[in-house]
């Protein structure tokens, strides 16, 4: 039985939510399931885009053919080659044998590999700025690559101002049969939903983000359909400016993000004492422990965080194995530009603060606060001055750090015509509007 939600007049979503699925990409849990999104938009031809994970195919072939009602599938664009969004691509070639593929080249190469070259005729290549006429549409394509794949594409829809974003702009968690990201409190509910996905699969490639939404400042977009998660159709400046201040690793919060390993509690104590006397000077601060929390929560709130302290013992010489799975996660999604402490504990020979300055050593901008904190074995009753010290150094810089950089880090420039918000050291000269496009001569200063 089908299970459909109209977009709007032309546009029909044709996906699935998964909520049996406990590990996305086969590292990532999660616990509230996933959306696996497709569009169909139906016109003078019908255009499919993207297809489904495998685990949902059933549904998504039912909810296909009841929004078909008979017609043939004229096209099928492939904005990204990830298996959880062309698992049904080869089925429905052979379904319907007059069908184009549209991707971008390095797609097409993906094509061969993972389907082999039968349908290479079938296949057309679109480059940045390529357009198809669908009758009352015309679709514009964007190129995307590298967020997160390189063959990534996006498509404009000039008549009706969507954009179908591929991965971009996603989020964990099933739709429930909500569509629209107005349908629900998104930001108590889905935020943090929404940035531990971003974080955790596109957060390495800031860069490429920064390019894709200036590339959207270009074009006057009203909705956007994105491949995971809900359609943005109102409130678009929220969900841009969320993904322009992550890609740009600018902290959400000033405060502490305190992530810990621990075997015998010794060294979770002197974390839990760091945080008491953090609270004490009104600092917000947020404790993970690394051996019950998986690493993709905790990479996502030192996205958030503006300082940041990791505290594990000495394990084979090196770092506690939980710890160092974080810090190395950390380092391959290249965050930048975070104030870090360190707190170490051996019996014998503490080595962990000095393994975890290796591992950090090569990501931009991080600065150490403080010399690396040594416990051996347990916490000393001297020591607890010195945690005490620690956490004024941290408070200070948490407090003092921002009033000294109001007047550029954390300036607020507001586009008069739409109202969207850039919050940075100083607003670039070229900079366009991610949201209605207008140029920095259309932004005042708060």
């Amino acid at each position: 039985m089908y299970c459909v939600r109209k977009v709007n007049e032309d546009y029909t979503w044709i996906g699935a939510d998964s909520r049996r699925l406990a590990v996305f990409e086969g590292v990532f849990g999660v616990p509230d399931g996933v959306s696996y999104n497709s569009y169909l938009l139906s016109d003078e031809k019908t255009v499919l885009f993207d297809t489904v994970d495998s685990q949902v195919i059933r549904q998504f072939r039912e909810n296909l053919m009841h929004t078909l009602n008979g017609r043939a599938l004229d096209y099928i664009v492939v904005h990204h080659m990830e298996p959880d969004h062309t698992a049904e691509l080869e089925d429905l070639v052979l379904r319907f044998p007059e069908v184009q593929i549209l991707c971008s080249a390095m797609a097409k190469t993906m094509i061969g590999q993972f389907f082999g070259h039968a349908y290479d005729d079938r296949i057309r290549v679109c480059k940045e700025g390529d357009t198809l006429c669908t009758g009352k549409h015309t679709l514009q394509f964007v190129m995307a690559p590298m967020v997160h794949w390189p063959e990534v594409m996006m498509t404009y829809d000039q008549t009706d101002k969507l954009l179908l974003s591929a991965d971009a702009f996603g989020c964990f968690g099933a739709l429930n049969g909500r569509l629209f990201a107005d349908e629900v409190d998104f930001d108590r509910d889905y935020l943090d939903e929404c940035r531990r996905y971003y974080t955790n699969i596109v957060g390495k490639y800031g860069s490429q983000v920064q390019v894709v939404l200036q590339k959207a400042a270009g074009l006057e977009i009203r909705m956007i359909l994105p491949l995971h998660g809900f359609v943005w159709r109102k409130e678009l400046g929220y969900i841009l400016g969320k993904h322009d201040l992550w890609s740009r690793y600018e902290p959400e919060v000033r405060g502490v993000m305190i992530a810990y390993a621990s075997v015998y509690s010794d060294t979770e104590c002197a974390a839990n004492i760091l945080a008491c006397r953090l609270a004490e000077q009104g600092i917000k601060a947020q404790m993970f422990d690394t051996s019950v929390t998986p690493s993709s929560y905790v990479l996502s709130a030192a996205f958030r965080y503006s300082h940041l302290v990791f505290a594990a013992p000495t394990y084979n010489a090196g770092v506690f194995i939980t710890m160092e799975e974080l810090l190395r996660d950390i380092a391959a999604h290249g965050l930048q530009n975070r104030k870090v402490a360190l707190l170490e504990n051996g019996s014998w020979a503490p080595t962990s603060g000095r393994e975890m300055q290796k591992i950090l050593q090569g990501l931009k901008g991080w600065d150490q606060v403080e010399d690396t904190f040594t416990i051996r074995s347990a916490l000393q009753e001297d020591q607890t001055l010195q945690l005490e010290r620690l956490a004024a150094v941290l408070a200070k810089d948490v407090k003092t750090v921002p009033a000294a950089e109001a007047a550029e880090k954390k300036k607020q420039f507001v586009c008069k015509v739409c109202g969207y918000v850039y919050e940075g050291d100083a607003l670039p000269e070229d900079y366009k509007c991610p949201l209605c496009g207008a140029g920095a001569e259309y932004f005042a200063e708060k």
